[in-house]
């Protein structure tokens, strides 16, 4: 285990943002990372769990009390059961399943981040969730002070949420079990639209599995959402906001000011979110309230490459971040009558 003091944090961010940390703990078993947090536990000390950094926006003023960065090693694939420590790099992982022949998390290549991290985000991308295969995560919770097991219904998982993101305190996540599917080489069914156009096939279709990641890839590239150190399109937390899922009143009242903006002829994005809801599309609704690729001229600014992506063009602070978010997110509601919601996790400042 490794420690150290006045550590910086922005390194271990996406964003390369945030100022630093009274103390930083680098643990390497579950035993070290449990010790860790029952230390900052008996003593009261603020902790901050980090996995990938793909997730966080750090304040300037950094954090005070103990970082925790989960750098914990374990691949173990049993059949179709794959069980995974919290610090595994999440893209490598995928890229694991695929060599073994498994479907399941295919789709999700690329997403940077650790793979404890993906319980509590519920990620997904282009028609997948990993809801959709977690079978158990092992946690040490907090308010018992034991090691436990939880199912999937007990993780409660929805969009881009889950019980760990409802009670972020009480729960750190060790290890995550999957049970993926053996469709001889075959990739799940492709459900995203965009994805099936670019294989070539109909939603529903099944294609070979190194074929359905390496066109993930290429899709997130193209959007600035695979990391890359030299391209600034990809110092960013992904999607800075989640998609709006709207009731029927709100989506008939959203309807309506789209029109009134975009004109009688504009329909905006629109698809089924269960119990009478819509999910639309956040990429569309900044775009069409002015916030355009490449939009701003600080050194935080929407991606050239995808407008939901707010990028660090080297030189930014937290603040430029913010500020460009808060700009957005008043433009849109102004616009639409829709608030967005950050996607990152805030530490130390508020949007």
């Amino acid at each position: 285990m490794q420690e150290r003091h006045d550590a910086p944090l922005a390194p271990l961010t996406t964003f390369r943002l945030g100022g630093p940390a009274t103390r930083l703990v680098t643990a390497t078993t579950d035993a070290e990372v449990i010790d860790v947090v029952r230390e900052a536990d008996a003593t009261g000390t603020p902790l901050l769990v980090i996995g990938g950094g793909s997730n966080l926006v750090i304040g300037d003023k950094g954090f005070e009390g103990t970082a925790l960065v989960i750098a914990t090693k374990g691949f173990e694939l049993t059949g179709t059961r794959l069980e995974l420590a919290a610090g595994e790099v999440w893209t490598d992982a995928v890229e694991r399943t695929v060599d073994a022949g498994l479907a399941g998390v295919e789709c999700l290549a690329g997403i940077p981040g650790s793979a404890g991290a993906t319980p509590i985000q519920n990620v997904g991308a282009y028609g997948q969730e990993v809801s959709s295969t977690i079978t158990e995560v092992i946690a040490y919770d907090r308010h018992s002070g034991e090691t436990v097991t939880l199912t999937n219904d007990d993780c409660a998982f929805s969009y881009r949420h889950s019980r760990f993101k409802e009670d972020p305190a009480r729960y750190v996540v060790l290890r995550v079990h999957f049970d993926l599917e053996d469709a001889g080489g075959l990739s799940a069914p492709i459900k995203y639209a965009e994805t099936a156009r670019t294989l070539g096939v109909e939603p529903g279709d099944r294609v070979p599995l190194t074929d359905a990641r390496t066109t993930v890839l290429k899709l997130r590239a193209g959007k600035g959402m695979v990391l890359d150190p030299d391209d600034h399109d990809t110092w960013s937390a992904g999607s800075f906001f989640t998609n709006p899922i709207l009731t029927a009143t709100q989506f008939a009242e959203f309807h309506t000011r789209v029109k009134h903006h975009l004109g009688e002829d504009t329909e905006p994005p629109a698809y089924p979110a269960g119990d009478g809801r819509t999910k639309t599309s956040a990429a569309w609704l900044i775009d069409k309230a002015g916030f355009t690729k490449g939009y701003g001229t600080g050194p935080a600014r929407i991606s050239t490459k995808h407008t939901l992506a707010l990028t660090n063009r080297g030189n930014a602070t937290t603040e430029d971040l913010l500020a460009l978010a808060r700009e957005v997110v008043a433009g849109v509601r102004d616009t639409f009558g829709i608030t967005l919601v950050n996607e990152p996790v805030t530490v130390g400042v508020t949007l």
